[in-house]
């Protein structure tokens, strides 16, 4: 509109050589990108009167060939502007159905259970996606509050089937299996046999890491099973510490070739503790001269924060590490446990 106002003026205040009402076509062209079809039409029929007013000052100007191409282009104009109309309510429809998958899969995640407080940060690497090959997810179980969180081989959409898989095995079975070794020798079950089923020329074999951490609610310590996952931090009194296993354990699918000897951890984990767990997307993000980014010294850096307060800055710091660039899908769950009075324990 403001186009069309300036072209218009132009053209009825300078010289009729110069003819800025040749441009007047433009404007609905213009529109046509951003107007629906009436104000588009109605704009084109202001042009053509502009372009006939201007007959009256100046009768050398062509009009009968400025008007024809003014209608001609609101025609044309109209008709895209229809066509974009009806793409963008398809568009629409189908991101309304992928973001329902999406929230089905990757569902968020509770705020508070029991009394563990839980947070988490998602960032696709692939545009327009929520969900990628990282993966998390969180039960009130009757052994205790269980996380998940893990990393399927690859990276944005083409990884979602996998992650899928491992998801819902855990949903089923972290209810039901008494050990944490029980849970993950399910989830290996279940990724090998999507792997076999889901034939992919580009990605044979799936595999993935995973990491499952147990809160009990009247311990005062966590239960740790760490499936080729990088390392949780642990912020105890104001200490950072590292959460390695003390033996490795094959990540899923891959039992087969490594051996299922899976170990668990325990480690205190009590009133005020917190805890980070992360995919290697967080630790594997560099800056412009290749280098990861320092996670661990970030956090001793950062100082005590809340779980909220953590991942927002942890979420815009990579993003500032990255120059606004991630290359690998980045999840990250942080947990902080409450006062052991606060605890009902299930039963």
């Amino acid at each position: 509109m403001i186009l069309t106002v300036l072209i218009s003026g132009l053209a009825f205040a300078t010289p009729r050589e110069i003819a800025f009402s040749r441009l007047l076509p433009a404007a609905p062209a213009l529109a046509a990108a951003m107007w629906p079809v009436v104000p588009t039409i109605l704009l084109g029929a202001f042009c053509l009167l502009v372009m006939i007013g201007l007959s009256f000052v100046y009768s050398d100007l062509g009009t009968p060939y400025t008007a024809g191409a003014i209608a001609a282009v609101t025609l044309a104009a109209a008709y895209t502007s229809h066509l974009r109309l009806q793409r963008e309510e398809a568009l629409f429809q189908i991101r309304l159905v992928a973001d329902a998958a999406q929230k089905v899969l990757l569902r968020p995640l509770p705020r508070r259970v029991q009394n563990v407080e839980i947070e988490s940060l998602y960032l696709a690497a692939q545009e327009q996606a929520r969900i990628g090959g990282d993966f998390y997810e969180v039960a009130d179980t009757p052994y205790g509050v269980r996380l998940l969180i893990g990393d399927v081989r690859g990276k944005g959409l083409s990884a979602v089937g996998a992650a899928s898989a491992v998801i819902n095995c855990f949903r089923e079975n972290a209810y039901d299996q008494p050990d944490l070794r029980g849970i993950i020798r399910r989830l290996e079950t279940s990724l090998g046999r999507y792997s076999v089923a889901i034939l992919d020329p580009d990605q044979p074999e799936h595999f993935a890491t995973a990491l499952i951490a147990e809160i009990q609610y009247g311990g005062g310590h966590v239960r740790i099973l760490n499936c080729g996952h990088p390392p949780p931090l642990l912020v105890q009194s104001g200490e950072i510490r590292v959460l390695e296993p003390t033996a490795p354990s094959p990540p899923l699918n891959l039992a087969a070739l490594l051996g299922d000897d899976y170990t668990v951890d325990s480690i205190d984990f009590t009133s005020g503790d917190q805890m980070l767990l992360y995919t290697d997307g967080v630790t594997e993000t560099r800056d412009r001269t290749g280098a990861f980014f320092p996670l661990p010294e970030w956090m001793r850096e950062l100082g005590p924060a809340a779980p909220r307060e953590l991942l927002d800055r942890l979420h815009r710091d990579l993003l500032r590490y990255s120059g606004g660039r991630l290359d690998d899908d980045i999840a990250a769950v942080a947990v902080r446990c409450g006062h052991h009075g606060a605890r009902t324990r299930r039963t």
